[in-house]
């Protein structure tokens, strides 16, 4: 069985040896690979839906790891008690829905030893939201699978983490594209950052004629977006200045 590039680089982020719970495991394949490749000892994969829970429970029964995977139909984190899992993964779901999830579980939420998070989308919020609730992003990743572009990362309770000042938040570039990716020149952001630039400026010249007060609103919010765009690709301006 092998994982997605983007499923791949989730499960990478995981600390060998911690439980899992798998939250929206879909097909379990998160789940197999890493007790497959004994990088967690059980999992617990967990999904709304009966649908995917009968394909988990198929593909777990098939690669033989039934005593070590345990499947659960469950609205987010509802059906998980508190000390079962050491890490919970979410991966593939809006960000507001993701936030919504911890929210609901507030004391699961604090009694876990990492979140590893792969949101679709508002991943600023995410980070926001993060760093409210006392974790920091001490690991990201970004990468780029059939022209999507996709972001992981791996937060940690603020306690747990003996030098917290890399991994404070504290400018507005930090929230939408990663404080990690930005300060290591991540290539793929960068990619990203390009594309996003061209996209806001096609934008910009099919609005810059418009009078009425939405174009106008809406020329201030793309003039918004490449000012941070700018923002982060200034990072990279800098190194190429310094090499």
């Amino acid at each position: 069985m092998q994982l997605s590039k983007r499923l791949q680089a989730v499960a990478d982020l995981v600390t060998p040896g911690r439980r899992v719970a798998d939250v929206g495991c879909d097909h379990a394949y998160t789940s197999i690979y890493l007790v497959k490749n004994q990088i967690s000892p059980s999992s617990i994969a967990m999904d709304i839906n009966q649908g995917p829970i009968d394909r988990a429970k198929e593909n777990i029964r098939k690669y033989n790891y039934s005593d070590q995977i345990e499947t659960r139909k469950s609205n987010g984190l509802e059906k998980l008690q508190i000390g079962e899992a050491d890490t919970v993964l979410i991966a593939g779901m809006g960000g507001a829905l993701m936030i919504q999830i911890l929210s609901d579980r507030m004391d699961v939420l604090q009694s876990v030893q990492e979140l590893i998070l792969q949101p679709q989308s508002e991943i600023h919020k995410v980070r926001y939201f993060l760093q409210e609730q006392h974790f920091l992003i001490t690991k990201e990743n970004m990468m780029k699978e059939d022209g999507k572009y996709y972001v992981m990362m791996k937060a940690l309770p603020k306690i747990n983490v003996e030098n917290k000042t890399p991994y404070v938040l504290s400018k507005e570039e930090h929230f939408h594209y990663g404080r990690l990716l930005l300060e290591n020149k991540n290539q793929v952001l960068k990619e990203f950052l390009l594309w996003d630039l061209s996209l806001c400026e096609g934008i910009q010249n099919t609005l810059q004629n418009g009078q009425s007060e939405n174009s106008i609103q809406r020329q201030k919010k793309i003039q918004d977006r490449i000012n941070l765009i700018n923002l982060g690709l200034g990072y990279y301006e800098a190194a190429a200045e310094v090499e």
